[in-house]
């Protein structure tokens, strides 16, 4: 059994001062982690992938509240849980897309317990990551990557490693993660959040070691809200990781044209992947399957498959591709598509 101490703390400023100094790698023993609603940390704990000297429980800070900004956007608290997220009033009205993306994650279980913050620090999934026995540049930066001749059905086709849905939404919806350390708070906007492997391949943000996410603020996206979608393509209906997702949001004129347009694909990179030239494609023209298809074609230039035999993703960038313009498909039919209900019955695939 590997040891640790715990502290509940009530002020995110004793949060901060409980957490001790940096020890160098994010898995490095001796590190000191914030833990909400735990639902990956431990995970991680129990296979010996993470091992922390101490974890500072920051539930009792109160950052758990769901609120309209004066600008008509939406404050949503670190702490708020996933399902809370989802079902609130606020989100489902204005932001279906985000309530939607939640949804499709994890199980009920895990949704009533993982917080709005966690969500976005959660570790890779890959099965190499979580095999102590088998080398990984995410654990030990050097030792290599075994995904890239082995088993790779669940990586990445862009970058490396997958993302999650909770995120996909976040980025199409260009959300802002506010954070705090001792040296005060700063915002992050979400395309900068998240960052690929590089010369780093252990670090999955930008976060530094002494800072607390508080808040993750949305813009208005009133524009957006009657013409969205998220797909979800897995293994099983629940509690399976995407081999693909989609968030897609159309802003469509009375003339049928879009106006603007955001796409952000997940389970093919470590951050939720776009490409603002692929959704200027879209921009003036009709809201149809061929334009979809071009910007599905720009979305995923640059795709790579790994892996060999039945343990290839080769398959995953067809399946992208697909993805992407039955998304926009359903955006296009209206946010309510996805339930039976079609606000534009004339937008075919």
């Amino acid at each position: 059994m590997i040891g640790f101490a715990y502290f509940a703390t009530r002020t995110v400023e004793a949060a901060l001062a409980r957490l001790g100094p940096d020890p160098g790698p994010a898995n490095a023993a001796g590190s000191g982690k914030f833990i909400a609603g735990g639902t990956n940390l431990i995970d991680l704990m129990k296979e010996n992938v993470m091992r922390p000297a101490r974890l500072v429980d920051i539930n009792p800070l109160g950052l758990n509240s769901i609120e309209a900004t004066p600008d008509g956007g939406l404050r949503l608290g670190a702490l708020v849980r996933n399902a809370d997220t989802a079902y609130h009033p606020l989100v489902r009205a204005g932001y279906p897309l985000l309530s939607a993306a939640i949804l499709a994650g994890a199980s009920p279980q895990i949704r009533n317990m993982a917080s709005n913050g966690g969500n976005l620090l959660q570790r890779t999934r890959c099965y190499y990551f979580y095999d102590t026995a088998a080398p990984c540049n995410k654990r030990e930066p050097g030792s290599g990557c075994p995904a890239a001749k082995g088993l790779a059905r669940q990586h990445a086709i862009l970058g490396a490693s997958s993302q999650w849905d909770m995120c996909v939404a976040l980025r199409v919806l260009d959300a802002v993660v506010r954070v705090q350390s001792p040296r005060g708070s700063r915002d992050i906007p979400f395309a900068e959040f998240h960052r690929l492997p590089g010369a780093r391949p252990e670090a999955d943000t930008t976060l530094a070691h002494d800072e607390l996410i508080t808040h993750i603020e949305l813009p208005p996206a009133a524009h957006f809200s009657a013409h969205s979608a998220y797909l979800k393509l897995r293994d099983r209906a629940s509690y399976a990781f995407a081999l693909v997702s989609v968030a897609a949001l159309l802003d469509i004129g009375g003339d049928g044209r879009v106006q603007a347009a955001r796409i952000a694909l997940g389970g093919v990179a470590h951050k939720p992947w776009r490409d603002l030239e692929a959704e200027a494609l879209l921009v003036g023209q009709p809201a149809h399957s061929t334009h979809f298809e071009q910007a599905a074609k720009r979305l995923l230039q640059g795709a790579e498959s790994h892996g060999r035999g039945p343990g290839s993703n080769a398959f995953k960038i067809p399946m992208a591709r697909r993805a992407v313009v039955r998304a926009l498909v359903m955006a296009a039919q209206g946010t309510m598509a996805c339930a039976g209900e079609s606000r534009n019955p004339e937008v075919r695939p």
